[in-house]
């Protein structure tokens, strides 16, 4: 049975390395964002619209407001990855020690106090099926979604165990316009942008 288990985890391990490799080879020549999951890569086709990136910005900006200076909303590189699992993601925002950001690599999941996803508006199970599957099997405390599409979002927390696996235990919907507790800070969700029916920026309540 050992035998077995060391193979089949040796396997997928190879699989996911050719999945990395695959992903590197291809050098940004191919538009969009790439992530490996369970299932394999990925691929959201679409580039950001302004409506996602405002709200990032918004994010990133309101959230440096309130933690303290040692701590960040990250928006850029590296991905996190978890090789091990087979998962490599990389969240629109990731709020992170500055500590744990040095040197090489990708970011360790352990790391983080939590991601914030803005749900993209080609593929919103990424946001809201994909990786709320996946974030609590990598050990990230808190989970933030946001949906332009909508003007709601939820906040999710407590990860325990599941025969499916690890899943975060609770979740709290929010409307734009409320405050929204992420971690140990508390932010606005007023005036984030929404997706209008030809791509404009509609502002949210």
């Amino acid at each position: 049975m050992t035998i077995a288990s060391d193979n089949a985890q040796q396997g997928a391990s190879h699989f996911y390395r050719a999945m990395r490799d695959f992903l590197e080879s291809m050098d940004d020549t191919i538009p969009g964002k790439f992530e490996i999951t369970k299932e394999g890569i990925v691929h959201d086709m679409m580039s950001p619209v302004k409506p996602h990136e405002l709200t990032v910005l918004h994010l990133r900006k309101r959230l440096e407001k309130v933690m303290p200076e040692e701590l960040v909303a990250h928006t850029g590189e590296p991905d996190v990855e978890a090789a091990a699992e087979g998962i490599m993601r990389h969240p629109d925002v990731m709020v992170i020690a500055m500590a744990d950001m040095e040197g090489d690599g990708a970011f360790d999941p352990h790391t983080l106090i939590a991601a914030i996803e803005v749900v993209s508006r080609s593929n919103p199970d990424n946001d809201w099926v994909s990786k709320m599957r996946d974030y609590p099997l990598l050990g990230i405390p808190v989970y933030v979604i946001f949906d332009p599409r909508t003007g709601e979002g939820a906040v999710l927390t407590d990860i325990h165990a599941t025969p499916d696996g690890p899943r975060y235990a609770t979740r709290k919907d929010f409307v734009y316009g409320e405050d929204v507790t992420i971690a140990d800070w508390t932010i606005s969700t007023g005036n984030l942008p929404r997706y209008g029916d030809g791509g404009e920026v509609r502002s949210g309540n």
